[in-house]
């Protein structure tokens, strides 16, 4: 009677838990539609020297060009000419009336021929005023201001083509093909995925439930991030990552609760028992998954580039908030379906009743005798192409990738490619210097305005230069022109108290994102008092390649802490879960094997190009962008140890209920095997949709997961781990593992049943 009420009183508490649970994600659901404005497509190192510069440039400079876009002008006749200057300067005093716009210059402003492109066509720097809000949220309407002016000249010029580039416009299109790779990804995924999970379950029912506990992980997610962006800085990646992964987790720990709980009900439970069951068996193992996961995730914190702290953020909240899900709603709708979680079955898909579920135990029981009878010829047979692809890894570049991997189709893309054919995309790239002399007044004494000359001379005389900007260069080396120059100018190029100096140097066309690096590199070698002939001067640089080098810089720096924290955390996780050492040191070493065998399929099939044009990529990329393996890592060592967890843990009850080693193996895969491999289809479909959009880093990441996966499912968990278990025996459950004896765990079972 007792064991009846304390029964009642446990899934009361249970139902007012799932109903809390269940009402705060759907609380949030109308939050997410909207989250991703939120979010920001530019990077930000933090601390790096190119965001330094760039908060020097409004503190010390009150540039009105930290912020800038080009307009770029093509179909007009030479900006040099009488036609042309009179149709520029209707599109200069349209755009300094433009709200948010801080400033303009163009060639009628400054009589330079850098404004002169090759074979004709022209640019407008637009600065933005970053204290009216967000400066992508002033692109809208640079993009009408643009579409008007193109309309109104039209009719003098037909050809007139007016468009946005730079680094904001870039990033604004970089949101928008994100969204559209989104959109993209979950249209494929969601069909594909209903159709395995009908395969796996033979129910309509029992397959939506994880698909809408996907759903609602992602949409929680993407609520709290945006809710989230309001105080840090957090990227758009987050909207790819969210999806991806709250699909694939949302899915596979539902998928073991739903599993768990029609085995209970083949078995004769009722719904509120088999509920009960399933949760108390699947609640720990997914407690123990989930933390893995989390663990890769919360490392990534750790790193100060925002998209990586983006990432993590988003895998923490999704394996957080599809854990809950699963633990607390799941059952609780399970029972209240009871048997009829088996509702729905269409024609086409076979009944998965008692009898097939054993069917497909015995081929596994079977394949399981086999690895353990013959446990090291299956060692070497799957680990040797294993190894094979991990000594792949050791030739990965993480330099910035060479070839057009922008989305071909953005307007911004489009006029960056037209500012190359001008010989003009270095006012993109530029690399920004601000040089400091504490002791000399720039423009006050010969001292000081020597070495900013020296310096311009230094930097113009480089082969890899094109054109260097700066306070001397403009007034040809003479101090006497300064007058000549416009005060925004001034403003500009040289700081409040006359003692820095920036300086803008244009790359030629020909350099690669990788050659600018390097130069970045030499540059910040050399040093200042090298350059200027100034002891004491300083410099700093900034622009996109000084980004670019930083970034690389911060991620080689933490890709050995994030790894130590990842294995180490996880491997305290595991011991706490499995409580046995020898279990716990082999899943460390078997995941570490998938991540390494994921990183060389990666270098074979993008870095060297073998089959990348199966995947849309026309040529290999040279190397692999630097957020890719520290963030795969994380994400893969977490993912892979989800199925180690459910076969090892099936395996350990198997030995606590009084099976030796030899049957415990056999057994476990039996229970497991078959789940490990729809969980593992489906996440497999959910990464390849997402390497079939046009985001270059997004398909990266998602082949990765998806052969990490393959393999892990397949090559490690099926074959590699099992022999492994079999060859340690006993020890793999030393020193607490077997703890529990077999008499509680059979009473357990009994009462249970």
């Amino acid at each position: 009677m007792r064991v009846k009420v304390d029964m009642n009183r446990s899934k009361v508490r249970r139902f007012w838990g799932s109903g809390i649970v269940l009402a705060a994600v759907l609380a949030l659901l109308p939050a997410s539609f909207h989250a991703a404005r939120h979010l920001e497509t530019a990077t930000r190192v933090e601390g790096s020297q190119a965001e330094t510069v760039n908060q020097k440039l409004v503190s010390d400079f009150h540039s009105p060009f930290v912020n800038r876009v080009v307009l770029v002008i093509e179909g007009l006749p030479p900006a040099n000419s009488p036609a042309g200057e009179q149709a520029l300067s209707t599109i200069v005093s349209t755009l300094q009336d433009q709200p948010g716009v801080s400033a303009v210059v163009s060639y009628l402003q400054l009589r330079d021929s850098m404004f002169l492109g090759e074979g004709g066509g022209s640019f407008v720097l637009i600065g933005l005023d970053s204290n009216s809000g967000p400066v992508e949220s002033l692109i809208p309407g640079l993009h009408q201001c643009a579409h008007e002016l193109e309309a109104q000249l039209r009719g003098s010029y037909p050809k007139v083509k007016l468009q946005l580039t730079g680094e904001i416009p870039l990033n604004f299109d970089l949101r928008r093909a994100s969204a559209d790779d989104v959109h993209h990804g979950e249209n494929l995924v969601i069909p594909a995925t209903l159709a395995l999970l009908l395969l796996a379950f033979g129910s309509l029912v029992a397959a939506l439930i994880p698909i809408a506990v996907g759903q609602l992980a992602i949409a929680a997610t993407m609520a709290i991030s945006g809710a989230l962006a309001g105080h840090f800085h957090l990227s758009i990646l987050i909207q790819n990552l969210a999806t991806m992964l709250g699909l694939g987790l949302g899915i596979d720990y539902t998928l073991l609760m739903v599993s768990r709980f029609r085995e209970a009900i083949a078995a004769g439970h009722d719904g509120a028992v088999a509920a009960q069951v399933a949760a108390r068996r699947a609640g720990r193992t997914l407690l123990i998954s989930a933390s893995t996961v989390a663990i890769g995730f919360l490392a990534l914190l750790t790193v100060p580039i925002s998209e990586i702290r983006s990432i993590g953020l988003a895998g923490f909240l999704v394996a957080g908030v599809s854990v809950l899900l699963a633990n607390t709603v799941v059952p609780s709708l399970l029972a209240l379906l009871g048997p009829r979680i088996n509702a729905g079955r269409l024609p086409f898909t076979p009944e998965l009743d008692e009898h097939r579920a054993r069917r497909i135990g015995v081929r596994w029981r079977r394949w399981g005798r086999r690895i353990v009878a013959h446990p090291w010829l299956a060692i070497m047979l799957a680990g040797t192409p294993l190894l094979l692809l991990a000594y792949q890894a050791t030739r990965m570049d993480t330099s910035l990738p060479r070839g057009d991997w922008l989305p071909a189709g953005a307007e911004s893309v489009q006029a960056l490619e037209s500012l190359q054919q001008m010989g003009r995309s270095g006012v993109v790239e530029s690399i920004r210097l601000i040089v400091d002399l504490p002791s000399e007044s720039i423009t006050g004494s010969d001292a000081g305005w020597s070495a900013i000359n020296r310096l311009s001379n230094s930097l113009a005389a480089d082969p890899r230069c094109a054109r260097v900007l700066s306070i001397t260069t403009l007034t040809d080396g003479n101090r006497s022109y300064l007058d000549n120059l416009s005060r925004q100018t001034r403003h500009t190029l040289l700081s409040n108290d006359d003692h820095a100096a920036f300086v803008e140097v244009l790359p030629k066309d020909s350099i690669s994102l990788r050659g600018q690096v390097n130069w970045i590199r030499e540059i910040r070698t050399i040093g200042a008092p090298a350059l200027t002939g100034v002891p004491d001067a300083t410099l700093l640089a900034g622009g996109i390649p000084a980004l670019n080098a930083d970034y690389q810089t911060i991620v080689a720096r933490h890709m050995v802490p994030v790894t130590t924290m990842v294995v180490v955390a996880t491997l305290l996780a595991l011991l706490f879960g499995f409580r046995a050492l020898c279990a716990a040191i082999k899943a460390i070493l078997l995941n570490l094997l998938t991540v390494a065998a994921s990183f060389g399929a990666l270098v074979l099939v993008f870095q060297r190009g073998y089959g990348c044009q199966l995947l849309g990529v026309a040529a290999g990329t040279g190397s692999v962008f630097p957020l890719v393996p520290i963030v795969t890592f994380a994400i893969v060592f977490g993912l892979s140890m989800d199925y180690e967890v459910f076969l090892v843990a099936r395996v350990l009850e198997a030995r606590r209920n009084g099976f030796t080693e030899l049957e415990a193996i056999p057994e476990g895969m039996a229970q497991t095997a078959g789940l490990i491999t729809s969980a593992a289809a489906i996440m497999i479909a959910v990464f390849i949709a997402f390497t079939l959009g046009s985001f270059l880093v997004v398909k990266m990441i998602g082949f990765t997961l998806a052969v990490a996966v393959f393999l892990d499912a397949t090559l490690v968990r099926m074959v590699i781990g099992p022999a492994l278990l079999r060859v340690a025996g006993d020890w793999n459950w030393w020193p607490w593992g077997l703890s529990r004896s077999t008499k509680r765990s059979t009473e357990g079972a009994a009462r249970t049943s």
